[in-house]
């Protein structure tokens, strides 16, 4: 599990085909691997991946095919620069939300524009996730943890202050760019109870 709070922005240093699918090259800018081991996760862009080959400032992850697929990793190029945030402790702070690292799927930035020293940004996530997302609800999006503020379809739009655009991805980012979506876990389990057929629940 995740908060969505940034650690460091990576950047993407190598990427190996390796039967198909890939191992990513990270290396880790100011993030701190001395208490990573090899088996932790780190999010990567909001993608849960687990370290391998951890060194001093940089780390490897393989990529599936299914997360190549379903995700803004698969469109990686060296030099990319990424989100990345270790996996939470049962001591930490959340200061986001709770976060899995499992991506629901790919939205695009629509719009981005300044509002006094913050920005609006407005998005378009697959309808197929449009209903998972509400007004002051929380989403997750490239690994960052946002309130929604308003949405309209399948649009939404967040602020960002000046702090998060300069310690995330947010600032190089621009209109028609691809960001990956995970939306409120809370929202996904109780649409499943909503669904679920009264005798299914206890």
């Amino acid at each position: 599990m995740f908060t969505g709070i940034i650690q460091a922005v990576g950047r993407i240093a190598a990427i190996e085909p390796r039967g198909g699918d890939v191992r990513l090259r990270v290396d880790a800018g100011a993030l701190p691997l001395d208490d990573v081991a090899e088996g932790d996760s780190i999010a990567v862009g909001g993608v849960c991946l687990t370290a391998l080959e951890v060194g001093s400032g940089h780390f490897a992850a393989d990529v599936s095919v299914e997360t190549l697929a379903v995700t803004t990793l698969g469109g990686l190029q060296p030099g990319d620069t990424v989100n990345l945030e270790k996996a939470l402790r049962l001591s930490d702070r959340l200061g986001g939300h709770l976060v899995s690292g499992h991506v629901d799927g790919i939205g695009r930035v629509v719009e981005v524009a300044d509002e006094a020293r913050s920005q609006r940004w407005t998005f378009e996530a697959p309808p197929a996730l449009a209903r998972y997302i509400a007004a002051k609800g929380s989403i997750c999006i490239d690994g960052v943890s946002l309130t929604v503020n308003a949405v309209e379809d399948s649009r939404f739009g967040v602020n960002l202050i000046p702090h998060t655009q300069a310690v995330t991805t947010f600032g190089a980012r621009r209109a028609g760019d691809p960001v990956n979506l995970e939306v409120d876990l809370l929202a996904r389990y109780i649409e499943r109870l909503r669904l679920a057929p009264a005798g299914d629940t206890p």
